[in-house]
């Protein structure tokens, strides 16, 4: 009996230790990453109400879209034409635009499907739709803002995006932020638990600083980066960031273009660094110049550039799914449809981007599966080369093994007409709305703190700090 007493205090001690390493584990590998996300059985969901707005700010574009006879203006062609008669006829669910320049932004399509399955067919979302807005944690905004930027660059005058008059794409602004800001649902939080879907870096151009106390998903911080940039008005590296915060909004992934590569279809990469893509880019995107002009005549880099198109597609799944690593450099914004791509195919993402932002971070670690260089090294002649080739097999082989288990949380597409059925319970829809969750103290916070200050009483905007 007495000699049991040290053997139970070990089996204790053992557990208790197991108990601290399990719960203290700093960096998880991917895949149990994915794992440990709350079910819908062990935790609540996120409850959504959805704003009222007409359908011709959602699915009416949508219809008004497949009915367009005329190119893309921006690139000559219509990569849709052959698919717009059988659109044009489908009821009641149109399909979103497979035109590249329109696909990467389609998140509003997958997220307002998701809201509008009835709810015997929801059971794998996190989101759970609720019609009395007492019992909601955020209001969902059913505008899509992308779809109607991008016909108004693509089918609109000329150089009349920017301005007002004579702008559709302006005139449904103006109509969304209306009817939204008069309802009792913004009146009551300011707006602070709306969310707006603005993928597209222009969506909503006319009027962000009017809906800026919302949840803002976005692709990245890019184009309000620069508005910030002007209106902090400072010499030191701090932006006052006064419309767009960590703190408040989500970064959600782009559409990825190109079709999944699984680790068992996995063949030899003969090339050592591929990138596709613009050349000449603006702002922070100039480094990708500089960085073309430093690797081109590289042996094992291949350097195209070109568009997505149909013959652009087919050489960046070949390009991409033949070589080791693939180049992200900073374009006209910080990230790109490309990384997303790249994590499809396979290929180990190299980022030289040093503003960027990610989706999902937090839930996911992109250190396990992508090398990340600073422009000021990635600038030194042969640098970057040299380094790639210095990167072992078996950890080449860690990053592409890594990446294949994270490759399901960038999927939206969930194979059913309008988006209208079951969402993958790993998907990008469902790691959205669990990110829209946890911001969900910080926006009741800020709510409450707004309703105690007596009237007439303004707070000058801070810097969000993150």
């Amino acid at each position: 009996m007495k000699a049991s007493v040290p053997l139970l205090a070990f089996i204790l001690l053992a557990f208790a230790l197991l108990l601290i390493s399990s719960r203290f584990n700093p960096s998880p590998s991917p895949k149990s990453l994915l794992s440990s996300s709350p079910t819908l059985h062990s935790a609540p969901r996120l409850k959504v109400f959805v704003a009222d707005l007409p359908r011709s700010l959602n699915y009416g574009l949508l219809d008004e879209y497949w009915t367009l006879s005329t190119p893309d203006s921006r690139i000559g062609v219509d990569p849709d034409a052959g698919l717009r008669p059988a659109a044009a006829a489908a009821a009641p669910w149109k399909p979103y635009p497979e035109n590249p320049l329109i696909k990467q932004y389609s998140a509003e399509y997958w997220l307002l499907g998701d809201l509008e399955t009835p709810s015997g067919r929801r059971g794998s979302s996190f989101a759970e739709r609720v019609y009395d807005l007492d019992r909601a944690d955020v209001v969902f905004v059913p505008f899509f803002a992308t779809l109607s930027a991008e016909m108004e660059l693509g089918w609109g005058r000329k150089g009349g995006f920017l301005k007002k008059e004579g702008n559709e794409d302006y005139r449904r602004q103006r109509e969304v932020v209306d009817r939204i800001r008069e309802s009792e649902a913004w009146r009551r939080s300011g707006g602070r638990d709306h969310v707006f879907v603005l993928t597209d870096p222009v969506a909503t151009w006319h009027v962000r600083s009017e809906i800026a106390p919302a949840i803002l998903l976005v692709v990245d911080f890019g184009g309000w980066y620069k508005i910030d940039s002007k209106e902090s008005a400072n010499s030191s590296n701090m932006i006052h960031h006064t419309q767009v915060s960590l703190l408040k909004d989500v970064i959600v992934p782009y559409t990825h273009l190109l079709p999944r590569l699984r680790l068992s279809e996995n063949r030899h990469r003969r090339n050592l660094l591929y990138f596709k893509g613009a050349k000449h880019r603006h702002r922070g995107g100039l480094v990708r110049e500089k960085l073309w002009d430093l690797l081109v005549n590289e042996p094992g880099v291949i350097m195209e550039e070109g568009f997505p198109n149909a013959t652009g597609r087919e050489q960046s799944i070949k390009g991409m799914r033949s070589s080791e690593f693939c180049l992200h450099p900073a374009g006209d914004t910080p990230t790109s449809c490309r990384l997303f791509d790249v994590i499809l195919s396979l290929c180990i993402p190299v980022i030289v981007s040093d503003e960027i932002e990610l989706p999902f971070e937090g839930m996911i670690d992109y250190s396990d599966f992508s090398v990340f260089v600073p422009v000021s090294k990635a600038l030194q002649p042969k640098w970057l080369v040299n380094y790639l080739r210095s990167i072992s097999e078996q950890r080449k082989r860690r990053y592409r093994l890594n990446m294949a288990q994270v490759q399901p949380v960038f999927e939206y597409d969930n194979g059913n007409p309008g988006g209208i059925g079951p969402v993958p319970p790993a998907g990008a829809v469902n790691h959205i709305w669990r990110k829209i969750y946890q911001k969900l103290p910080v926006i009741r916070e800020a709510i409450i703190r707004e309703k105690r200050k007596p009237e007439g009483v303004s707070i000058p905007l801070r810097c969000h700090c993150t």
